[in-house]
């Protein structure tokens, strides 16, 4: 097989697979798996579209195979009937696509306002985007988290999103559209799950060198269990650790080697105004962190803090040269932000 041969192959091959990653099950990010009213709406109006496109498909190639074979040129045929200038046929051409547009139009143009239109009695939820994370404020609670999101389930939420940085945008799939996080402008987005749920989050916009690593959850709760985790939340950490303990030490490395420049633990050290970098004082009770790109585990925190920039390019936290056991005495503390 030749050079030109191969490529094609391969080419094929990888059109394949890309096909093949359509067939996947319960992928998280996956918009035709709608789990919510938000993301049914624009489900139902997908489909509708598509449908009716298909339609057009069928209709189209089928009239022109008809006309191809029924009209082609052949010794001893007469010409068939020209039909330029035939009135009727004229309006009939402008008259149904245009009933086409219409029933595509009508029903976008309402999901549109509907998806816009702020709900009663929502819960509302304030996200600043960063490079690369997401941070999250609920102004009736007082709370300031980053990463994940937790909502009530069967409950309408109303994020109320900027970014404090470049061009951002918010996704998740499965409970609503995408929607841009401006610099100095406010835009709005509504959510709401049908059940308990961890839905993934992902920024759909380009935004620097670790774009694709700014990722995001949504984890939806009962009732019960949201109004459990929001009087957890507003409880400070707990400052006074058992003497001589691995965590005491790694409170120590924390107010000592400059994390405090750039993160807030309330209750240890929760000066005034915002910080450029998440907030950590439930950080142990979050399944994800570094922009939910790492599962929050000691394997992948030990990586990270070893060195930032290498798991996540351009990113402003620093390789701050801990030493192993500093690193160890960190992660102990941290495990301890509850």
């Amino acid at each position: 097989m030749n050079k030109k041969g191969l490529f094609k192959y391969k080419n094929f091959s990888v059109l394949s697979l890309l096909f093949l990653t359509a067939c996947i099950e319960n992928a998280p990010m996956d918009s035709l798996s709608p789990a919510g009213p938000y993301a049914r709406q624009i489900d139902e109006l997908f489909w509708l579209t598509f449908w009716i496109a298909v339609a057009v498909f069928f209709i189209v190639q089928g009239a022109l195979i008809f006309s191809v074979f029924y009209f082609r040129d052949m010794p001893g045929k007469p010409e068939p009937k020209q039909i330029h200038g035939n009135n009727v046929l004229e309006i009939m051409w402008t008259i149904i696509p245009v009933l086409i547009l219409a029933a595509i139009a009508v029903p976008t143009v309402k999901t549109i306002f509907d998806l816009a239109r702020e709900p009663e009695n929502a819960l509302k939820v304030e996200v600043i985007g960063h490079q690369w994370w997401f941070e999250y404020k609920y102004p009736a609670y007082g709370i300031t988290t980053a990463n994940v999101l937790v909502i009530p389930e069967d409950t309408p939420v109303r994020l109320e999103m900027w970014s404090n940085d470049v061009l951002h945008n918010y996704w998740v799939p499965k409970l609503n559209g995408k929607r841009y996080l401006v610099p100095g402008q406010k835009t709005y987005l509504n959510l709401q799950a049908d059940s308990a749920e961890e839905f993934w989050a992902q920024c759909g916009e380009y935004c620097g060198l670790s774009h694709s690593k700014m990722r995001g959850r949504v984890l939806s709760m009962s009732q019960k269990d949201f109004e459990n985790w929001v009087n957890n939340e507003k409880l400070n950490a707990e400052k006074d650790l058992a003497e001589g303990s691995l965590a005491a030490e790694g409170q120590q490395v924390y107010l000592n080697a400059g994390c405090t420049q750039c993160h807030i633990i309330n209750g240890v050290w929760d000066v005034q105004g915002d910080r450029i970098a998440p907030n950590l004082t439930h950080f142990a009770n979050r399944n994800v962190f570094a922009g939910a790109a790492l599962k929050n585990n000691k394997e992948n925190l030990t990586k990270w803090l070893a060195n930032p920039p290498e798991i996540k390019p351009g990113t402003f936290m620093p390789n701050l040269e801990l030493t192993e056991k500093e690193i160890e005495a960190l992660i102990a503390y941290l495990g301890t932000l509850k």
